[in-house]
């Protein structure tokens, strides 16, 4: 039995999770769940999966006597949980959404329990600290994210220094065939309608703008090592292709697959094994008229932004983009600024920030509260 916690566990990558778990309660036994404020979802998957312990760390309760599990409050009683219970866990999956994520995974590395990682936003803003954490903690991180789930499948067995490309697929969201001119009149309605997967509203947005794809650059960069120059984008919208790695001896390693994400959480979960979850096959004819080409930068600035961030290879910038990144997408959910908007604000509040490393998890923590000030204020600005 692997002992499992889910940070995260009412967002979709944790209701998928879930499932995978209740079909496989063979092979897990869950021992926590959290969530920010989804009780009616988390008293639900309470009932399914029998954690002993249950973490609400929003300001949402649940009334004593309806359920069995022990309930916790706060965010310090996420990571408190995760400390005490580090011995009996085998694996931890951090499905948090943004910035919320990054201490309870760093509290898993730390104490040396694996992590199954689809909080991206954890190694966008704290890579190198994260990575060697669990380097002096001897925890692995198994990528959640198909693009990076992807990449840990193909170097199986490989050497990194052969490398030549690694290339990360981009579905283009749902204006992969709309004119650049025409992005102003977006709305949040079309924006929340993504053509292949199925996620939450946060990444849905951020596949729009494909500021998700440039933090996946970022976190290749770092879970695995490779240089920026070596990393390459191209838009293919059927999705099958995740990730193509090519070596210098002209031979190419992808991995391929419907898009659907239970296929990297089942992978991540159950590593070294695979889980069957009942994924439809995936046959030769499907191959057929497979697409791929280069995103046009002009129509998504936000994707420009962090190819920029990511060569200056400050995480400062990392973090200032991240947080303002997340205050823009919010703000954008909310009503209050136009989709085009979005990259406006995460320009604006770079600039107000110098290009610097910062390893100190404080630190880190410090300065993305800093910059989500200034990005509320920015947001304020462009609010109509």
């Amino acid at each position: 039995m692997k002992n499992i916690g889910i940070i995260g566990a009412t967002g979709s990558i944790g209701i998928q999770a879930a499932e995978i778990i209740y079909k496989h309660s063979d092979v897990f036994n869950v021992k926590f769940l959290s969530c920010h404020n989804n009780v009616t979802e988390l008293l639900n998957q309470i009932s399914l999966l029998r954690p002993e312990y249950a973490v609400i760390t929003g300001d949402k309760t649940i009334p004593e006597g309806l359920a069995k599990t022990k309930i916790l409050y706060g965010t310090n009683s996420l990571t408190t949980l995760i400390s005490e219970l580090s011995g009996e866990l085998d694996i931890v999956l951090s499905a948090a959404v943004g910035f919320a994520g990054i201490m309870p995974t760093y509290t898993s590395l730390k104490n040396g329990v694996d992590v199954a990682l689809a909080n991206k936003e954890s190694i966008v803003a704290a890579g190198k600290t994260m990575i060697q954490t669990a380097e002096k903690a001897n925890a692995s991180i198994i990528p959640v994210d198909s693009e990076h789930s992807a990449i840990y499948q193909c170097l199986k067995g490989h050497d990194k220094n052969f490398i030549d490309k690694v290339i990360l697929t981009a579905s283009g969201g749902p204006f992969r065939y709309r004119p650049s001119d025409s992005m102003d009149f977006v709305n949040i309605n079309e924006t929340l309608k993504h053509p292949n997967w199925s996620m939450g509203n946060k990444i849905t947005v951020d596949s729009a703008t494909m500021m998700n794809k440039g933090l996946e650059l970022i976190e290749a960069h770092y879970l695995f090592n490779i240089v920026p120059e070596k990393l390459d984008v191209f838009v293919h919208p059927q999705s099958i292709f995740h990730s193509i790695v090519s070596f210098i001896d002209g031979s190419n390693l992808a991995q391929l697959g419907l898009p659907d994400m239970k296929t990297p959480i089942s992978y991540a979960l159950g590593f070294p094994d695979r889980l069957d979850w009942g994924a439809e096959p995936l046959t030769p004819q499907i191959l057929n008229g497979l697409t791929f080409f280069k995103p046009d930068k002009k129509k998504y600035p936000c994707f420009a932004v962090a190819l920029d961030v990511l060569k200056e290879r400050k995480n400062s910038l990392m973090i200032a983009m991240n947080a303002a990144n997340e205050v823009a997408v919010d703000t954008f959910l909310k009503g209050s600024i136009k989709f085009t908007d979005i990259h406006r604000v995460i320009i604006n509040t770079l600039e107000l920030f110098e290009p610097r490393d910062i390893s100190s998890i404080d630190e880190i923590v410090s300065l993305d509260n800093v910059v989500r000030e200034k990005a509320m204020k920015i947001s304020k600005d462009f609010g109509r």
